[in-house]
């Protein structure tokens, strides 16, 4: 069975700077600035207004459709204001801000000791995690629930949680399986049980050997036929095709959409989770606890003390920052990993459900972008196998009428493109522009077919 997957890239993990340092509570905040679009999927719906008195985990976002999730309060205290603010991907989103009065009261039904779920049948479970706002946390943020409902027609054969954590510098995860492996094998538990599984199998790259160790002996000791699998380190393990790949020598179909897609993990019978989301559902599900908090690592080299926070959803970055003791001369500010987090303009953003990661640079410059040397570099690390420069070359020409017969949409926007290009061209930001212009040519055609 492999352990690995063809292309990737090895870009040095970084991990030192964050990795020895245990989980700790972030700055009680002020207020919270909690966004209603934090999934993929319809925003969630306000149901909240200025002025109402709020409990911590009372929901305050309704979610909108199926695809989509529940947005709760991090906090026990008074909404301020429900109105738009800047968002993680540069848009203007509706949060709803509220006022902490730092009591920490839940609200009712919730918070308290685990109870026995072992006879909770997959449909209550599936309607906890729902209602529980549960999406991925590796940074998808794909709700939960949907993935747990797969059709009867596509039976789930392994449930695979993902401890990979490929992104260099990001460590939330890795602390997350060091100080708490029991949550996160007994939420691991609950999704294979969910979805009827015969294999539960942890994936975690070789460069965390304590996580692995960890991770194997809590197995042991309260879940023995789970199985705790080594990866080699490369990026990005983590993908969720490239890691069913790695496990089970399984391929999930390129979505050669309309025609031929699109195709999910369930096609090949696998189960995706992140760790962070399975400790989330153990939470949910055994204390009808909502995802109101996670793990951000505050670090990088414009950073004194690096930090792995665990923060309640809608803090501002600014305060995390402040902890974490900023350099002077920081001058880049990335919200997620350096291959494919986001960089910002400003810290005036909240942590949200999908954010792993705050890291702050030294020293960065922008790369000057030359043409194409035909080098064929990103064909070789590309793990999708398409053409990288292809796909970028009819991007800066406006051909958006081409690139859908170049599986433009089985890139998975890892970055590695962009990383090995010798000429330093924007190769993935290219991609996205391409896809996002050919996904207003569908939705123009589908409308003339309307009409």
């Amino acid at each position: 069975m492999p352990c690995t997957f063809p292309g990737g890239v090895h870009p040095k993990d970084c991990k030192e700077f964050s990795r020895e340092f245990p989980i700790e509570v972030a700055p009680a905040p002020g207020k919270v600035r909690v966004p209603l679009a934090q999934h993929i999927g319809a925003p969630a719906k306000a149901v909240v207004a200025k002025k109402d008195e709020v409990k911590k985990g009372q929901v305050i976002g309704e979610p909108q459709g199926f695809v989509s999730a529940a947005i709760h309060s991090p906090v026990s205290g008074k909404v301020v204001e429900v109105k738009e603010h800047p968002h993680i991907f540069g848009r203007p989103t509706l949060c709803v801000v509220i006022e902490n009065d730092g009591n920490e009261e839940w609200a009712e039904g919730m918070g308290g000791d685990p109870e026995d779920v072992s006879a909770l049948e997959p449909k209550e479970i599936i309607d906890r995690v729902a209602a529980a706002g549960i999406v991925g946390m590796g940074g998808a943020t794909f709700p939960t629930h949907v993935k747990l409902s797969s059709p009867k027609e596509y039976p789930i054969e392994i449930a695979i949680i993902n401890g990979v954590e490929c992104e260099p510098f990001l460590t939330s995860d890795h602390r997350l399986m060091l100080e708490e492996p029991e949550r996160v094998l007994r939420g691991a538990e609950i999704l294979r049980r969910t979805v009827n599984a015969k294999r539960l199998v942890i994936g975690i790259e070789a460069n965390k050997p304590d996580a692995i160790g960890k991770m194997r002996d809590t197995a042991k000791e309260i879940l023995p036929d789970a199985e705790v699998v080594e990866l080699h380190v490369k990026y990005p393990q983590g993908a969720e095709k490239q890691l069913i790949y790695a496990l089970t020598g399984r391929e999930v179909p390129a979505p050669r959409a309309p025609k031929f897609g699109p195709y999910f993990p369930m096609h090949v019978g696998a189960l995706v989770q992140n760790v962070g989301t399975a400790a989330a559902v153990y939470d949910a599900v055994t204390r009808r606890i909502p995802l109101i908090e996670r793990i951000v690592t505050v670090t990088g080299t414009g950073v004194e003390s690096p930090k792995n926070f665990r923060a309640k959803i809608g803090t501002p970055i600014e305060a995390l920052l402040e902890a974490a003791k900023v350099r002077p001369e920081a001058n880049k500010l990335i919200l997620g990993g350096p291959m494919m987090g986001l960089a910002q303009g400003s810290p005036d953003i909240p942590v949200n459900k999908g954010m792993s990661g705050v890291l702050v640079l030294t020293g960065a410059r922008p790369d000057v972008s030359r043409a194409c040397i035909r080098c064929g570099k990103c064909v070789d690390v590309c793990s999708q196998a398409i053409m990288p420069q292809t796909l970028s070359i009819l991007a800066e020409a406006e051909r958006f009428d081409l690139v859908e017969g170049y599986d433009i949409d089985n890139c998975i926007l890892c970055g590695s493109c962009s990383y090995v290009c010798p000429s330093k061209r924007p190769i993935v930001h290219l991609i996205e522009w391409a896809r996002g212009a050919l996904g207003a040519i569908r939705r123009k055609k589908a409308e003339e077919q309307k009409v």
